[in-house]
């Protein structure tokens, strides 16, 4: 099986854009343990204001300004809500 993309936008969203991907992928990238490889970001202001990812060696994370943290990732679906929800936290 090859990946496949399930979810691709980029939009402007407030003062910044949001872009993000999620791929279905064969093996799960280390340390993750779910079939899926995706990176979610919030530009403002030319910076990174929020990202999700999960960056092989690195697992599953997010980062809210200048902090990394940890992220229990669920589904694709609570992935997405979770993004949307802090998005509108820090975009307001």
């Amino acid at each position: 099986m090859k990946a496949t993309c399930l979810h691709k936008f980029r939009q402007a969203y407030g003062e910044g854009l949001i872009e993000g991907v999620v791929w279905e992928v064969p093996e799960p990238v280390p340390p993750s343990e779910h079939p899926y490889k995706y990176r979610l970001v919030y530009i403002g202001n030319g910076q990174r204001v929020l990202g999700y990812d999960n960056e092989r060696g690195k697992g599953d994370h997010k980062h809210v300004g200048d902090d990394e943290l940890s992220y229990v990732f669920q589904d694709v679906p609570t992935l997405l809500a979770d993004f949307k929800s802090d998005l509108e936290g820090v975009a307001s």
